[in-house]
């Protein structure tokens, strides 16, 4: 059974029609989730209505309506702006359902108070809390997540089938390493971003037209990061093979590490970690 086949019969609401929601949707109606068990909504008619244009998914502008229905309900909003969504939310959802947030930043303590009524405490509000990528578009997502404890073991197993749908999905055992999660994967793709201008820039500063570089330069990426997927040996292994004695590689390597590429990497996703506390932070107040 395919872990989306845990969901197949859930009513699925997503609450935001923005580019990660409709990322988790394509992923979901490509898997064989039933387009008729997926409601976007959204204040923009036109963001919703390309989602079910494109995909054959209910939308609407009613997010209470579409709530109350939900088994799984997915909150898909600016960080700024989950608070008020909640609000709204509180007491309209179903108050069965497991509410998994992809906003940045917002604990699932917080979520948990803002969707918290007199008939449901906070405590017994089940929130999975995910910090997905953005290569999660085209299937090929890193995402961490973390359940409260009110999240029971089937809705554990629906929230994984939901993000697995666009990539790599894996629990992390506290809520604080979410924030290490986005120093990992959630922020990583800019890294290799960065490291890709950098080696363009370097290889047409040294001779290559930009073309050139910029094909090597990304071909180089995806066949490394393949090769460390598939192969048996881990990337100190896979560095070593490369780098000959008294070689090309073993040079380049030298540079990095007299100039402390180690230290560098260390430093921004500390910064990075810190910072995602920081917010989580700022949106509880």
């Amino acid at each position: 059974m395919s872990e989306t086949n845990l969901v197949n019969d859930a009513k699925i609401a997503f609450i935001g029609a923005g580019n990660m929601a409709a990322a988790i949707i394509a992923g979901l109606v490509k898997q064989g989730v039933a387009p008729a068990n997926i409601e976007v909504c959204a204040p923009s008619e036109g963001n919703r209505a390309r989602l079910a244009s494109e995909y054959g998914v209910v939308h609407s502008a009613d997010n209470n309506a579409a709530a109350a229905k939900a088994d799984i309900l997915v909150l898909a909003v600016k960080p700024q702006m989950m608070r008020e969504v909640c609000a709204q939310l509180a007491e309209h959802r179903n108050p069965n359902c497991v509410v998994l947030s992809v906003a940045a930043g917002i604990t699932c303590q917080s979520l948990a108070n803002w969707l918290a009524t007199p008939a449901q405490p906070a405590e017994n509000i089940a929130v999975v809390r995910t910090m997905p990528n953005t290569p999660s578009h085209i299937g090929l997502g890193a995402c961490g997540l973390f359940a409260s404890s009110a999240v029971a073991q089937t809705q554990k197993d629906q929230a994984q089938a939901i993000m697995a749908a666009v990539g790599l999905a894996v629990w992390v055992n506290s809520e604080d390493e979410i924030n290490i999660v986005t120093a990992v994967s959630g922020s990583g793709p800019a890294y290799f971003f960065l490291v890709f201008e950098a080696m363009i820039d370097a290889a047409e500063k040294m001779g290559l037209d930009r073309q050139t570089a910029t094909q090597l330069t990304l071909q180089t990426a995806l066949g490394a990061a393949k090769l460390a997927q598939t192969s048996e040996d881990d990337a100190v292994t896979l560095r070593k093979k490369v780098t000959s004695p008294n070689g090309t590689t073993e040079r380049a390597i030298a540079s990095f590490e007299q100039n402390k590429l180690r230290d560098t990497f260390a430093a921004a996703m500390q910064a990075c970690s810190d910072r995602a506390q920081q917010l989580a932070t700022e949106l509880a107040k």
